[in-house]
C-alpha cells in the first residue's frame, strides 16, 4: 500500500489558522432596496453586503479560498513570499491572510490605485510594487515571485477553481439561502461584476448545479474586454482596461468563463459613479464604484422586467465600502477631470429609481 505523506506541522497549523478565522466570521447581510415603484410591480432588488468582511470587501472570500488552494496544492510553505497582481481589494485581503500566517506579501498594482487601499496593505504588513499600466502587473508579479523564491497567487487564473461551487458555504449558496423567505426566493437575475471572473463562475455553476431558472448578468465597464469576448469568443483580444477599480480587465482572464454568463451589459464610467452616489444616498452610507456598476445593471434589468410585465427578484453584491474611494470617485473634481460629467447620468438613475421605468 502506498503511504500518504503527512502534513508538516506548519502546513497543518496554517490551514487551521485560516479555518479558525473563518469560524470567527458571521455571514454577510442581505439588504432589500427600498424602491417602492418597482416593488409595486412585483420586482424586488437586493444587495448582499460584502463590505462587512474583516478586510472590507468581497475579495476576502477569494483570498481565503486562494490561500487554502495554494496551501493544499503544496505551493506555499513556511516563509514563502506571497505575490499578487491586484487592483487593490484582493491585495488587501491577501495581505491580511499573509500576516495571519506570518508570510511576507507583495502586491503589484497600478499607480492610480486608491491611496486608502495601499495604506491598508501596508497596515497588514504587505508592501506595494507600483507599475504604470494594468497590462504590466502580470509579468511583474511573476518576476517578483521568482526573485524571492515565493509564490505568485495569480487570482486571475485560479479564482474560478479555488472555490467549491457546489456548496461548502460559497457566496452563491449563501445568497440563495438568505433569499429563502423572500417574496421571490429564486432570483430572476443575479448581477455580478467581473474582475477575475471567479464570482460569476461560482454563481453560474451553482445555479446550474441546483437547476435554478436564474440567469447571470455581468455589467462590464468601458475599457474592459469581457463584453467583447463574451460576444465573439476571441480570447486574444486586448483593451485599455477599466477605470472602475476591481472590475473589468485589459485582457481575457482564465477565470472568466463566458459560457456561465447569460448576459453582458456595457456600462459607462459616469453611469457607474452616478449609480454609486445615488445608491449611497438610498442606503445612507457610501459604497464603492463597482457596486455602482452592479446597480446600473440591476436597474436596467428591473426596467425590462417591468415593461414585460414580469415579476421577480434581482440579487447583486455590495462589493466594498465607499470610504476607500474618497480622494477619487467621491471627489467631484477628480471625477470630472478623469471620467467626465455625471449630471445626466445621475438624473437618469434618480428617475429610474423613482419611476421604475425608462426615461
Amino acid at each position: 500500500m502506498q503511504s500518504t505523506k503527512p502534513l508538516t506541522s506548519w502546513l497543518s497549523q496554517a490551514i487551521g489558522l485560516i479555518e479558525a478565522d473563518y469560524l470567527r466570521s458571521a455571514d454577510t447581510h442581505l439588504i432589500p432596496l427600498q424602491l417602492p415603484e418597482f416593488a409595486r410591480h412585483g420586482i424586488d432588488l437586493y444587495l448582499k453586503d460584502e463590505s462587512t468582511h474583516p478586510t472590507g470587501s468581497l475579495k476576502h472570500r477569494l483570498a481565503r479560498s486562494l490561500f487554502l488552494y495554494s496551501l493544499c496544492n503544496g505551493w506555499v510553505h513556511e516563509g514563502s513570499t506571497i505575490v499578487e497582481a491586484s487592483s487593490g481589494s484582493t491585495a488587501v485581503s491577501e495581505a491580511y491572510f499573509a500576516r495571519l500566517l506570518g508570510l511576507p506579501f507583495i502586491a503589484v498594482m497600478t499607480r492610480n490605485t486608491s491611496p486608502e487601499k495601499i495604506a491598508q496593505i501596508a497596515f497588514y504588513g504587505g508592501r506595494c510594487h507600483l507599475v504604470d499600466t494594468a497590462a504590466e502587473v502580470y509579468a511583474q508579479a511573476q518576476e517578483l515571485a521568482q526573485q524571492t523564491g515565493g509564490h505568485y497567487m495569480d487570482q486571475f487564473t485560479y479564482a474560478e477553481r479555488a472555490t467549491d461551487w457546489r456548496g461548502n458555504n460559497n457566496i452563491a449558496q449563501s445568497m440563495f439561502s438568505q433569499m429563502a423567505r423572500e417574496r421571490h426566493p429564486i432570483p430572476r437575475w443575479v448581477v455580478v461584476g467581473a474582475g477575475t471572473g471567479g464570482t460569476s463562475a461560482t454563481v453560474g455553476r451553482f445555479i446550474r448545479y441546483q437547476r435554478y431558472a436564474t440567469q447571470v448578468c455581468v455589467p462590464d465597464p468601458v475599457g474592459s474586454v469581457f463584453g467583447e469576448y463574451h460576444h465573439t469568443g476571441d480570447a486574444s483580444i486586448t483593451g485599455k482596461g477599466s477605470r472602475i477599480e476591481g472590475i473589468g480587465r485589459p485582457r481575457v482572464e482564465a477565470s472568466f468563463i463566458r459560457t456561465l454568463v447569460d448576459r453582458m451589459l456595457d456600462v459607462t464610467d459616469v453611469d457607474s459613479v452616478a449609480a454609486m452616489r445615488e445608491l449611497s444616498h438610498l442606503l445612507g452610507r457610501k459604497v464603492g464604484p463597482s457596486t455602482g456598476t452592479n446597480f446600473i445593471g440591476m436597474l436596467k434589468l428591473a426596467q425590462e422586467m417591468r415593461l414585460a410585465g414580469e415579476a421577480g427578484s434581482i440579487l447583486s453584491l455590495l462589493c466594498d465600502a465607499g470610504e476607500r474611494y474618497l480622494p477619487n470617485y467621491y471627489c467631484t473634481t477628480w471625477v470630472s477631470e478623469t471620467l467626465g460629467d455625471c449630471t445626466a447620468s445621475e438624473q437618469w438613475v434618480r428617475h429610474a429609481m423613482a419611476a421604475g421605468q425608462t426615461c
